[in-house]
């Protein structure tokens, strides 16, 4: 296992907003069902794993689009991946700030 960590962003070339999300949710709900380790932000889907089945995971990603009815889509993919040393782990990397993300949500509703 080579262990990495895609970032994905997929945006669906459609004219209306509604039908974006819908389609950036089936792609949610089939990485969701990969079994794969995930986090869900606002412009992005952070997906850790090992590097094989990610790369197939971002392929799988735009095709799930497309089935879903979109026309086409734009796919921005950030990846790092570290053979020797491993990858920091979407916790490692976000853990300090789900206090601040609390408060926000908090101040937003």
């Amino acid at each position: 296992m080579i262990p990495a960590s895609v970032a994905i962003q997929v945006l669906p070339l459609t004219l209306d907003d509604a039908e974006t999300v819908r389609i950036v949710d089936k792609v949610i709900e089939y990485i969701d069902s990969t079994g794969l380790k995930y986090f869900v932000s606002p412009f992005e889907t952070t997906i850790e794993g090992d590097y094989d089945e990610l790369m197939e995971t971002v392929k799988q990603c735009n095709l799930i689009a497309i089935k879903a009815g979109a026309p086409g889509v734009s796919t921005y993919v950030k990846i790092f991946f570290n053979p020797t040393d491993g990858v920091l782990t979407i916790n490692q990397k976000t853990d300090k700030y789900l206090e601040v993300d609390t408060k926000n949500k908090e101040m937003n509703e």
